[in-house]
């Protein structure tokens, strides 16, 4: 059994190390890259311990509800990269929220401890394709800056282009004088 305070601690540790956040993104990148989100219920997953850094993976925690758990399949092209995946059933201890007094603990001002089912799946990614990935998503992010640049270059309009309709600033081109209206009489 774990405790909603393990998931609180991870995640001040998160806000706290900026190198561990860094860590986390590339974590997700890979997973994002990988089409996983595609799978039923991988979107749902919460981050519940990690990053933790070994020698050659990176291993992070996700928690989902009992009910809505991960589709395996997502898990299976995970393994297809060479990334190891455990399920595991267990249960998260929350505070219940207290709505009339048999709700409290007894002897205490805080509210009793209920155990809710959820799927833990651990995932080992390793170093090698995160690293892969993120050279990647950095040439990709150059490749369409490039692609933008030459694209502006190319696609720039010159001011003979723009015709006197259209040209910005530009006073109107004499050609006909405004049909006249009949003012009204009365």
């Amino acid at each position: 059994m774990y405790k909603i305070v393990d998931l609180v601690k991870n995640l001040q540790t998160l806000t706290v190390d900026d190198s561990a956040f860094q860590i986390l993104k590339d974590f997700e990148r890979v997973i994002d890259e990988l089409d996983i989100y595609v799978f039923d219920n991988w979107i749902e997953g919460e981050i519940f311990a990690g990053p933790k850094v070994g020698r050659y993976m990176v291993t992070c925690s996700l928690i989902w509800d009992y009910k809505t758990p991960p589709d395996p399949s997502g898990a299976a092209r995970l393994l297809d990269y060479g990334c190891k995946i455990k399920y595991k059933k267990t249960h998260l201890l929350v505070p219940r929220k207290v709505h009339k007094p048999s709700d409290f603990r007894p002897g205490t001002k805080k509210g009793k401890i209920d155990a809710h089912p959820i799927w833990l799946v651990t995932i080992s990614i390793p170093k090698k394709l995160m690293q892969n990935i993120y050279q990647g998503y950095r040439e990709k992010d150059s490749n369409r800056l490039a692609d933008l640049m030459r694209h502006d270059r190319k696609g720039q309009i010159t001011p003979q282009q723009i015709t006197p309709e259209i040209q910005p600033n530009a006073a109107p081109t004499p050609s006909a004088p405004p049909a006249s209206t009949p003012s009204p009489t009365i």
